[in-house]
């Protein structure tokens, strides 16, 4: 909602806990219908498209490192990005 990208064909993978303020976040997966982004500067500052290839050179979380990173392996943003990246397409 914050990057106004049309989405089709959405599908649950999977939820974490989130201790504060009590939730849960929810994991899915969906279909872009166009690349347009429209960025609600009220809700987000950036919002970018990366190829797979661009996020597997992505240093890991808490690397000195500059450059992106990609969050921790125990996240569930981290698990939705391993589970896009291993679909190879």
């Amino acid at each position: 909602e914050e990057s106004g990208i049309v989405v089709t064909n959405v599908q649950y993978l999977a939820s974490q806990p989130w201790p504060f303020p009590s939730s849960i976040m929810l994991g899915f997966i969906a279909d872009a219908s166009s690349d347009d982004i429209q960025v609600d500067k009220h809700e987000i500052d950036d919002a970018r498209w990366f190829s797979r290839v661009e996020i597997q050179a992505f240093g890991e979380w808490g690397d000195e490192a500059p450059g992106f990173k990609v969050p921790r392996v125990d996240s569930i943003s981290r698990y939705l990005i391993d589970h896009w990246v291993s679909l190879g397409e």
